[in-house]
């Protein structure tokens, strides 16, 4: 059963740049620069009918590339933060995306999306970290600002077995739109 979802992938060099803000903070996993990426739908544990049928439904998905840019770091769960994250700005092309991986995995007899779209890189998994050390992180990166990038693919990932996590492997890669412009060169960006 694999355990899959759909990303937007992230230039090596802002991966990188990404990697880089990394702090010494208690209780903090670093995500590697090779396992970041923007995820667009979780799906979870699959039945391979089920996920056969979702990757064919995301074949149908219709989208142009998307201008990204990577600006500023937040923290999801409040007082207890558990997941430090590097926001995304992109518009409404990244949200009708979203909408399309969503109404995919559902036509396919997956559950509805439980949470929120709020793109983000993952940065840090947290775990018992001082709720001031975090604020510091915060604030000292806070100005995180990228040079803007073009996604003109979204990928199918699935994560190692037993662990849900990196490093993940590429099941499908779909180009947006007609994948004009998108050249092997254009792909060795990312990789």
């Amino acid at each position: 059963m694999p355990r899959l979802f759909t990303a937007l992938e992230i230039p090596a060099s802002i991966r990188t740049q990404l990697s880089l803000i990394r702090a010494p903070l208690n209780g903090a996993k670093w995500i590697s620069a090779d396992d970041m990426h923007i995820t667009l739908r979780f799906v979870g544990d699959v039945e391979s009918r089920a996920a056969d049928e979702f990757a064919e439904l995301l074949a149908g998905i219709e989208a142009e590339p998307i201008e990204i840019s990577i600006r500023g770091v937040g923290a999801f769960g409040g007082r207890e933060p558990r997941v430090l994250w590097a926001g995304i700005e992109a518009g409404e092309g990244l949200a009708a995306l979203y909408r399309a991986h969503d109404r995919a995995a559902r036509a396919a007899g997956l559950e509805p999306d439980a949470h929120d779209f709020k793109p983000h890189v993952t940065l840090a998994r947290v775990r018992g970290a001082r709720h001031d050390a975090v604020a510091r992180f915060l604030e000292e990166n806070g100005a995180l600002r990228t040079e803007a990038f073009i996604a003109a693919r979204f990928v199918l990932f699935s994560a190692r077995p037993g662990s849900g996590g990196g490093p993940y492997a590429v099941e499908a890669a779909y180009p947006l739109q007609d994948g004009s412009g998108w050249t092997e060169e254009a792909a060795d960006e990312f990789r």
